[in-house]
């Protein structure tokens, strides 16, 4: 038994990272969990462990008194020195008990605070590993899907995590088995111990792929500037080039658009508007506006960050964009307030 306990504890500290001495504090309140459990909470025990011998021993304690009141912690003077006679008053007599002699309840009581002691050990090492990891993604495997939450466990190196539905690109169905990448957003402290929060709808999910995709962006050539994204659906990203023989735009779309591709079939086909980033705020708010043509760009006089976007009366509708969402995404993406009027209505006003 000792042996098998030792060789457990190594295994622990190789395979899972988990020290020895850290098991073994636990093991000790296991173990004094489980006497407790079999003779009365009110009794007194100690555990001894001996790592280097590679054993252990567990005894009762029972405090020497004249008079007992409580036999589950207390002997007295007369039966103690029939014990051993050179014990005296308040002085400690210990039993040892043999674990094999444990009852179900005591052993399942031990067996439950090494299980989350290991629990809790591992939750600690794997915050210390992706608390470096913060702000990368992964590749990760689907393990299975709660049709009832919408959850879905993923597989992460030797981990597993949850990828909760609202971290989801929205409609994203996924079969086990499946790669998919995800985006480490946070390490959360919680009751139960620390969890790595992942997610699909981060915008900067978007700026990592590119990053993995563009070798222009991974080496600093080429530079994301800002991103604005409605998961699922489309994002914009505005992008510029620290040297003037790259074309930014070019190099993000790839050979073919393969670059682009790429990113759009692991965003679920998620539609992205790459435009070039400009200081000039007028220029900025017209790129970002793509794929309608603008006529012209003008700051309100007196609003600094607002401006009067015109457009052609075919272009108005692609300018604005269903319910909104390509002139939403262009003030997101610029930072700016942006105003878009027709030709038509623009010359009602004059």
């Amino acid at each position: 038994m000792n042996k098998e306990f030792f060789e457990a504890l190594d295994l622990l500290e190789k395979e899972h990272g988990i020290p020895k001495s850290y098991m073994t504090e636990k093991v000790e309140a296991a173990l004094q969990t489980a006497i407790k459990k079999e003779i009365g909470e009110h009794a007194k025990c100690a555990v001894r462990i001996d790592s280097e011998k590679a054993n252990f021993k567990v005894y009762t304690q029972y405090t020497v008194v004249e008079t007992v009141e409580d036999p589950k912690c207390e002997i007295s003077l007369e039966d103690a020195k029939a014990k051993n006679k050179r014990l005296g008053l308040d002085d400690v007599y210990e039993v040892e008990v043999k674990t094999k002699d444990f009852g179900r309840i005591a052993t399942q009581a031990a067996k439950q605070v090494i299980i989350q002691a290991i629990r809790e050990a591992e939750r600690g090492n794997l915050a210390r590993e992706y608390e470096s990891r913060k702000g990368e993604i992964v590749t990760a495997t689907v393990v299975r899907y709660d049709g009832t939450t919408g959850n879905t466990s993923l597989q992460i190196g030797n981990n597993e995590m949850v990828l909760y539905s609202r971290d989801k690109i929205p409609d994203e169905e996924f079969r086990v088995g499946q790669k998919i990448k995800v985006y480490i957003t946070e390490i959360k402290k919680e009751t139960r111990g620390p969890s790595v929060v992942l997610s699909r709808v981060q915008p900067d999910l978007v700026r990592k792929l590119f990053e993995l995709e563009v070798p222009e962006i991974a080496d600093g050539t080429v530079e994301i500037k800002s991103i604005a994204r409605e998961p699922g659906s489309r994002t914009k990203i505005a992008v510029i080039s620290n040297d003037p023989s790259v074309d930014p735009i070019g190099s993000c779309i790839g050979p073919n658009g393969a670059r682009k591709n790429n990113v759009t079939n692991e965003l679920a086909g998620e539609k992205i508007d790459i435009i070039t980033y400009s200081d000039v705020p007028e220029t900025y708010v017209s790129s970002a506006l793509a794929p309608a043509n603008v006529i012209s760009v003008t700051r309100f006089a007196d609003e600094e960050r607002a401006y009067r976007v015109i457009v052609a009366d075919d272009q108005l509708s692609l300018a604005i964009g269903k319910k909104g969402q390509n002139a939403r995404l262009a003030a997101r993406l610029t930072g700016l307030k942006i105003d878009i009027k027709s030709v038509s209505a623009q010359n009602d006003v004059i």
